[in-house]
């Protein structure tokens, strides 16, 4: 993927993902940070000096940003802690600190070929560590894990940052991941940045229809199919989201539908209503309805995005 019309950036500490579909140019824009990709044009700076290009070292990468890729191996057969220390340039002290910090300290008499995926990603992501990386690079790190590693990575990928004062940026597909670790979001289409901004910004203000997806669950408005949005006017493309609709008690509002479908998410319920012509989705801490029964709706109009095109 060609990444072009790219510029950002980070300060020490601040949380940084990259989100967008697959081919986007996320990890590209991850390598090329790492220094594992040579830019045509343009320059990559660490700590105010140029990254070095992959051409021209033995060994791409620089010695300060940790990659960990989301094709990661191990080698097999190995004792864990043996696997650990051929890499680890730590005192033994802070070395189980780390260990205890990423949660393989228990893992250290296991072989490699006998740890679960998470585990062996953990493993992996200690190991890097132990070189004392200033900036630490994540590929997918949620991809292809169930709950309960996913859960533990997380916390373990927040503990890196406040207990060990690394730096991170992470590249992911899924906004439930990003939304409430990041401080900056960069959203990339077609291989360009085409937003970056706080979660919040991104999420309210969403400079399309692609990003305002990639961030959340959204209803686009037809307003010729609703004329119940009748301030706006039909040339304008417009979205909002499925909380900010609201169920009001009959009669208490104009607008109203017939439920289609009410899905069960556990915490909230997500109610699809055809209003005149358009399908509205909308998100409810309970619900009393079914299928083909008449809903009234209430919706702030401050809640309404209008979209560029």
């Amino acid at each position: 993927m060609v990444v072009k019309h790219v510029s950002f950036t980070q300060e020490k500490l601040q949380h940084i993902a990259i989100v967008g579909e697959t081919g986007s140019g996320k990890t590209t824009l991850l390598k090329l940070v790492g220094g594992f990709v040579k830019p045509d044009e343009g320059e990559v700076l660490f700590e105010e000096k140029q990254i070095i290009n992959p051409e021209d070292e033995l060994f791409p990468g620089h010695p300060g940003i940790a990659f960990l890729s989301q094709y990661f191996e191990l080698r097999n057969n190995y004792w864990v802690r043996d696997y650990l220390e051929m890499a680890n340039k730590l005192a033994e002290e802070k070395a189980i600190e780390l260990y205890r910090i990423c949660q393989v300290d228990h893992l250290l008499q296991r072989k490699t070929d006998q740890l679960s995926g998470g585990e062996k990603q953990r493993i992996a992501l200690a190991r890097l560590l132990t070189t004392s990386p200033r900036l630490l690079l994540l590929d997918e790190p949620y991809s292809n894990l169930d709950a309960m590693h996913k859960r533990t990575i997380k916390q373990v990928i927040d503990d890196i940052s406040e207990q060990l004062g690394i730096t991170c940026i992470l590249v992911s597909h899924d906004a439930a991941d990003v939304l409430s670790w990041a401080d900056k979001i960069l959203v990339m289409q077609n291989g360009e940045l085409i937003q970056q901004g706080t979660p919040q910004e991104v999420y309210q203000q969403p400079v399309n229809e692609y990003a305002a997806g990639l961030v959340g669950d959204y209803n686009l408005i037809d307003v010729s199919k609703a004329p119940i949005f009748g301030s706006f006017t039909s040339n304008e493309q417009l979205m909002i989201r499925p909380e900010n609709i609201h169920v009001t008690g009959t009669g208490q509002s104009h607008i109203f539908g017939i439920a289609q479908r009410i899905s069960f998410f556990g915490s909230y319920y997500l109610l699809e209503v055809l209003v005149e012509q358009q399908l509205i989705k909308l998100r409810a801490n309970k619900s009393t309805f079914r299928k083909g029964e008449l809903v009234f709706l209430s919706v702030d109009e401050r809640n309404i995005i209008q979209l560029s095109n």
